[in-house]
């Protein structure tokens, strides 16, 4: 199957920045999309941004100007650079990758943005 292994979650002050990262491997499909999704507490998981096989992104709203995804298709790794955090952006990062409609995800790596 996939596994994804999340890195680089920790505690930042706001305004301070982080970089994520997510290695996959197992049976990865030259097509797919990888993404990163979190979730706070008492709160749904949600999407924060997606680059596809192409590099095609899309992001969360609440990010754009702030986040970048970025991946490297050679190491199966996916990378969120996250800059003026804020807050609110304290949660559970997951590094999800979908591939002929099937979802994996990560454990999860704890962001917490606090002064």
């Amino acid at each position: 199957q996939v596994q994804l292994v999340e890195s680089g979650g920790g505690l930042v002050q706001p305004g301070g920045s982080l970089r994520l990262s997510c290695a996959a491997s197992g049976s990865i499909f030259s097509i797919n999309v990888m993404g990163w999704y979190r979730q706070a507490p008492g709160k749904q998981r949600e999407l924060v941004a997606a680059i596809s096989s192409f590099r095609r992104t899309n992001y969360a709203d609440a990010v754009k100007g702030r986040f970048t995804i970025s991946r490297d298709n050679a190491k199966n790794t996916v990378y969120l650079q996250m800059n003026s955090l804020k807050p609110e952006d304290t949660a559970v990062y997951y590094c999800n990758l979908e591939q002929r409609s099937v979802d994996y995800w990560g454990k999860g790596t704890l962001v917490t943005v606090s002064s």
